[in-house]
């Protein structure tokens, strides 16, 4: 998994735990909402500015947005 799809990973989960539509998150970052669904779609590489600003709009850390998944159990006991 590259950093762009850990990034796009990571932002629409924490987005979705906080309940708040693309539009929403876009507002409060004061960022374009389209740019946002880029970001979920992995198509462009966000700056390190706009992480930190999504950051702080999600309450958590920007390298909490960086960090890549632990393996889940189940997959190293070779299930799906």
């Amino acid at each position: 998994m590259n950093i762009r799809e850990v990034l796009a990973l990571n932002l629409r989960k924490l987005r979705q735990a906080k309940s708040l539509s693309q539009e929403e998150l876009a507002h409060r970052a004061d960022i374009d909402r389209t740019y946002i669904s880029a970001l979920e779609r992995s198509v462009y590489a966000a700056s390190i500015d706009v992480v930190d600003n999504l950051a702080q709009v999600l309450g958590v850390e920007a390298a909490d947005l960086l960090k890549r998944p632990l393996p889940s159990t189940d997959k190293k006991r070779g299930r799906s």
